[in-house]
């Protein structure tokens, strides 16, 4: 889908008791900060009507009167009702015409009782200062949580998804892929579906921006880690990894603990690939049922072409955003592909190989 098809929208609806009232329709724009783009005078009946120009791509507004403000989103020319009373406009108000702009006000619903209960918590001097620290943080986590499993999960592309990674609380955002690996995964999915659904749209790309400096961050933090305490990191017996499937799922090595893991670090645009892959296929078909998996990792530059090289494939195939200067093959010390590695039911690591030829006996003797 381009960026470039242009329309108009339409908010139409009626807020009471705000006679005499400016209302005003603002973009929140993604770099220029907050634009009005129309404003009306209400009169006493409340009924209004404004409009606003769409680019193509999802884009977030607001209709603001005072310090009340009413989230909505746009991305083709489509006719919006919102109602609402002045007195409870943020959170009272209904809109119909758009599941979008709805599911947004759920997310604003969620984040106001969440909020709420946080206050509740804060001025209860029952609780000791730990106490109240840790139920804010559970309140915190469980709401992510909700967001992450009832909003985000397999609609990585929807535009309330993006909303939900940016939502603030108390200044901060809850989302945080800078020190949360988990929020990063996150991130990283709803931006892998939004470079399909919206390729070189500026929203797209300030995901991936922040994608890449929360793995920079991270990264440096755990290369630290692994200078000053190598034995800890690897206590598993591998350097673990998680990266999402071709639906936006994210898988995690360790998570397989229990099985004999081929860890298979490779390209689908290499020479000789689809012969690798069928070799692949007889060891996976012949060990799966006694306990074998296969973790394979692609490093495409091509993200659509792995998409369509590896969709049908019956195991554990994940994608390394950034290739070749993904930190796992530094990491492992991979030095071309494709390079495998078996690990053991305990999740260590057991056997490093450039070809698939002797894997069979390698494997056998872990089962």
């Amino acid at each position: 889908m381009a960026c470039q098809k242009k329309g108009k929208f339409t908010i139409t609806g009626h807020i009471t008791d705000a006679a005499d009232t400016v209302m005003y329709l603002e973009h929140i724009t993604l770099g220029d900060g907050i634009q009005v783009i129309d404003s009306v005078k209400l009169t006493e009946e409340g009924f209004y009507e404004m409009n606003g120009d769409t680019i193509g791509n999802p884009e977030f507004y607001r209709l603001r009167i005072g310090s009340q403000c009413i989230n909505l989103a746009f991305d083709s020319t489509e006719t919006v009702t919102v109602d609402a009373s002045l007195k409870n406009m943020s959170f009272g108000y209904k809109v119909q015409g758009s599941g979008v702009c709805d599911t947004i006000r759920l997310l604003c619903l969620k984040l106001a009782e969440l909020e709420r209960k946080i206050r509740q918590v804060s001025d209860d001097r029952n609780y000791t200062i730990q106490e109240r620290s840790d139920m804010i943080e559970q309140f915190i986590k469980d709401y992510k949580t909700d967001v992450e499993m009832d909003i985000i999960q397999n609609r990585y592309g929807a535009t309330y998804s993006y909303f939900a990674c940016f939502q603030v609380l108390g200044g901060r955002l809850l989302f945080n892929p800078m020190n949360d690996k988990d929020d990063l995964a996150w991130i990283r999915a709803v931006a892998n579906a939004w470079d399909q659904k919206y390729p070189g749209c500026p929203r797209t790309q300030n995901l991936f921006n922040i994608a890449a400096e929360g793995r920079k961050n991270q990264l440096t933090t755990r290369r630290i880690v692994l200078d000053i305490d190598n034995e800890k990191v690897r206590e598993l017996g591998i350097i673990d990894m998680t990266f999402p499937d071709i639906s936006g799922t994210f898988h995690t090595l360790s998570d397989l603990k229990g099985k004999v893991v081929l860890l298979d670090f490779t390209a689908f645009s290499l020479e000789g690939n689809q012969e690798r892959t069928l070799q692949l296929r007889e060891l996976y078909n012949k060990y799966h049922s006694s306990g074998f998996e296969i973790y394979q990792v692609s490093f495409d530059s091509d993200r659509h072409f792995w998409t369509q090289r590896c969709e049908h494939l019956p195991w554990v195939c994940v994608y390394a955003e950034e290739g070749l200067d993904n930190d796992m093959l530094k990491l492992y010390q991979v030095q071309e592909i494709p390079t495998y590695f078996l690990i053991d039911r305990n999740c260590d690591l057991q056997l490093r190989m450039e070809t698939t030829g002797d894997l069979k006996k390698a494997i056998e003797s872990l089962l």
